[in-house]
């Protein structure tokens, strides 16, 4: 199954293990899947002796990785290859104390002091890419405290499984048997979901620790990483607070517009970012978004959810941008249940099935040709007079027999029965008349919206919510700058991220030395 590069490739990722492991298989003589998931395990064996595999009889197909013969807490009910191969190296590194997606002591020890007992289950699909980031946190967290556990699912293996609890997203992740969570996500929203959900024995009077710097940037994503490495080089202590490093770019596939660099992808660029942020004295705070900031006697007091406290006289702003939401009645409701965002991960469950794509632009033509090769039908809304996607996408989108394009359309509400989306309200924006489409999907493509909440109440912000900043990056507040994706400048661009992050930077610092 693996070739000869690549299982060479896997004997120096091993190399360094200093545990023993063993895929301990439970599978029936007819599994269907049987011969591939062992020919997988035996191909990954096979570079370390400290890795062996245990063949069991069974009656469905599972494995769990156990550490000297005991269990970790992490169970694979799949053939972890695509995309969540990585998730199966990952889960035998993170055992043995290793890899790079492992969390600092603090939130370790937030981790840790979850209540109870916890049994985590996600299902998952192999053409998911926003998949293996939450398996992987996931199985972090099974790691780290030995009273969770996590199972990660093959929906297309254990289908009646799936189509029982009427799974209609990806990643769906269930704490003892109840959603918790559907879609992309990390492993701090994981922790705070399962902090909410659970509660913690961490007591409310307990101190929690103030970290002092000359630079704070809220962000790591390319304007983020600019910012600190610019100012890393003007010999400041700086500090990142980022929920991940690489920001909105983890979730993007090819890059070949990043100049100097022909092609790339949203995940190496990433790791790049980090790397290169590691070749400076920068304390890099992941799993962690912003509370509140407040300006005290010129200082920048920023709070993270975590209860960490972090102050500096100059604060740059790069939080970027997430995905757009329609803010209609029935949205929030029912995503992962008829509401998605994804078309690569979620569109598969719509096989047959009748959905609407909301956007007109790249995104949503991209992803009305994506569904129309699997769907029965895909009706576009698009609430402008015209599409904004690229001429040879509109050629495209409009040569497809079974989708349909409906312009100056406003979506008033997305219609369920309880269970699942039915439909939607779409009201025609030059009639008012507004109508009833029956579907089975609604896929949200309206843009991105900037990550700006957390700094409302201090910084001046344009009705779209982005920061306004003036031509040297800074903001109406002093020492507080913004850059990229969150604020007023106009195409949101990485490569414009980037040299934004600089600016951001180098006004910081010619503010200081003038003590502006």
């Amino acid at each position: 199954m693996l070739d000869t590069s690549l299982i060479e490739q896997l004997r120096g990722i091993f190399a360094e293990l200093g545990n023993d492991y063993t895929f301990d298989v439970s599978v029936s003589e007819n599994h269907p899947n049987r011969g591939q998931l062992l020919e997988l395990l035996n191909d990954v064996a096979s570079v370390s002796d400290h890795l062996t595999v245990k063949v069991n009889p069974g009656e469905a197909l599972a494995f769990d990785i156990l550490k000297n013969g005991e269990k970790t807490g992490i169970r694979f009910r799949a053939i972890p290859n695509g995309h969540e191969f990585t998730s199966l190296l990952l889960a035998v590194l993170n055992a043995d104390g290793k890899g790079k997606n492992l969390p600092d002591e603090f939130v370790t020890k937030k981790l840790k002091s979850l209540k109870g007992d916890i049994h985590l289950t996600t299902y998952m699909s192999l053409t998911c890419t926003n998949c293996p980031d939450v398996v992987q946190s996931l199985n972090a967290m099974a790691v780290l405290n030995p009273h969770i556990t996590h199972e990660a699912v093959d929906g297309a293996i254990y289908k009646e499984e799936a189509d029982a609890l009427d799974l209609q997203g990806v990643p769906a992740v269930f704490a003892d048997g109840e959603l918790l969570h559907v879609g992309r996500s990390n492993f701090g929203e994981l922790l705070a979901k399962l902090e909410a959900h659970y509660g913690t024995e961490t007591s409310e009077t307990e101190e929690q620790p103030v970290r002092e710097y000359d630079v704070v940037v809220v962000g790591g994503g390319p304007a983020g990483s600019s910012a600190a490495v610019y100012s890393a080089r003007k010999g400041l202590k700086v500090a990142v607070i980022a929920e991940r490093v690489g920001g909105q770019v983890n979730e993007t596939g090819g890059i070949e517009n990043l100049i100097s660099i022909p092609q790339t992808t949203g995940p190496k660029l990433s790791d790049d970012l980090k790397n290169h942020m590691k070749e400076y004295p920068i304390d890099i705070f992941e799993n962690r978004s912003v509370e509140n900031v407040k300006v005290e006697n010129g200082q920048k007091v920023i709070t993270a959810r975590t209860g960490e406290i972090f102050t500096a006289p100059a604060l740059i702003i790069a939080t970027g941008a997430s995905w757009r939401r329609l803010n209609v009645p029935g949205e929030a409701d029912f995503i992962g249940k008829g509401v998605a965002f994804c078309p690569h991960c979620d569109g598969p469950f719509y096989k047959g099935k009748r959905v609407a794509v909301v956007g007109g632009g790249n995104s949503g033509i991209e992803a009305a040709i994506d569904l129309a090769g699997i769907c029965t039908h895909v009706t576009v809304f698009e609430f402008l007079d015209e599409l904004k996607a690229d001429k040879v996408l509109q050629e495209k989108v409009k040569s497809l027999p079974n989708v349909d394009i409906f312009l100056h359309s406003q979506t008033t509400e997305v219609i369920n029965n309880g269970e699942k989306v039915i439909g939607m309200k779409v009201k025609d924006r030059k009639t008012e008349e507004e109508r009833f489409v029956d579907l089975d999907g609604v896929f949200v493509q309206i843009g991105l919206a900037p990550n700006s909440a957390a700094f409302r109440d201090v910084v001046n912000t344009n009705r779209f919510g982005e920061i306004e900043i003036d031509e040297r990056a800074r903001t109406n507040v002093p020492g507080i700058y913004a850059a990229g994706d969150v604020t007023t400048v106009p195409y949101k661009q990485i490569i414009i991220s980037m040299g934004e992050g600089a600016k951001a930077a180098l006004t910081a610092f010619d503010d200081r030395i003038r003590r502006i």
